[in-house]
């Protein structure tokens, strides 16, 4: 079985059931919950005046490799109702691949470890709660030493157990 590790975010309706929902299909199509962080809710990055989102990490098992999970994440992701029409717009779900196993894959469509990981405190202080000596292939750094480099001050607060 392989380790996945995914970063979930939304910033559009009901966030909470937004959430569990994108956990239930995670489940159905791609493998078995292992662990899931708190709830955090975050400013928006990249593109400001837009909602706060609420982001989360969570720990898949699963038999597939990255490219079909990728298919699945984005069948997933349009089957909750998002659109894709600018780069760090507001949506009703993302679902990103942070880690996969202690693999490396560089490819137009696919980057693993996802390369902003080390900027993004909304993505570092979830991952951190649920693997925080998850150790990042390519900095050669634990997921919990990235945090406490990272550049990203923005505000973050635990909002759900």
């Amino acid at each position: 079985m392989n380790r996945l590790i995914l970063g979930l975010g939304t910033n559009l309706g009901d966030k909470n059931s937004n959430l569990e929902e994108a956990i239930k299909q995670i489940e159905s199509e791609i493998g078995r919950l292992k662990k899931k962080s708190s709830v955090y809710e975050t400013q928006a990055w990249g593109v400001e005046n837009q909602d706060n989102y609420y982001n989360m990490a969570v720990e898949i098992e699963t038999n597939l490799w990255p490219f079909k999970i990728l298919e699945l994440i984005l069948a997933i992701e349009k089957n909750m109702g998002r659109v894709r029409s600018q780069k760090w717009e507001s949506r009703i779900i993302d679902i990103d691949i942070l880690f996969f196993n202690a693999v490396s894959i560089s490819s137009e469509n696919l980057t693993i470890p996802h390369p902003y990981i080390q900027k993004r405190r909304f993505v570092l202080e979830p991952l951190c709660e649920i693997s925080p000596d998850y150790f990042h292939p390519k900095f050669r750094k634990s997921v919990a030493k990235l945090l406490e480099e990272c550049p990203d001050k923005s505000w973050i607060e635990r909002i759900v157990n």
